[in-house]
């Protein structure tokens, strides 16, 4: 059973930095992509970022490119989501996943 749980989620300070983290169990990590995505109260799940197995490509959205940073430890089955200069517009739950799977998120508060 695919199970991902996030974590690392909190309130800060506009300009401020979080690192999510991810962990992961129940399939081989390191063999597949893996993302992160939010959702902001009243809005669509959005998609932020996106790691490749292999090379560990990366690819991100516009809206957090440069600022955002995502990797992984396949040692460790885990996913990571480094987030800089974090605005209000950021707040959101934060989700993990793995194709369709996701986690049951972590909620990230911008706000002074």
């Amino acid at each position: 059973e695919v199970q991902l749980v996030e974590s690392g989620g909190g309130l800060v300070q506009p300009g401020g930095s979080l690192r999510l983290s991810c962990a992961a169990s129940g399939f081989t990590f390191s063999l597949y992509a893996m993302s992160w995505f939010r959702q902001a109260p009243g809005k669509e799940l959005e998609w932020l970022s996106t790691i490749y197995n292999g090379f560990e490509r990366t690819i991100y959205a516009d809206s957090v490119k440069g600022r955002f940073t995502i990797y992984r430890d396949n040692a460790k089955n885990k996913l990571y989501l480094q987030m800089n200069s974090l605005q209000p517009d950021d707040t959101a739950v934060y989700y993990c996943a793995k194709e369709t799977d996701r986690g049951q998120g972590t909620q990230v508060t911008v706000s002074s």
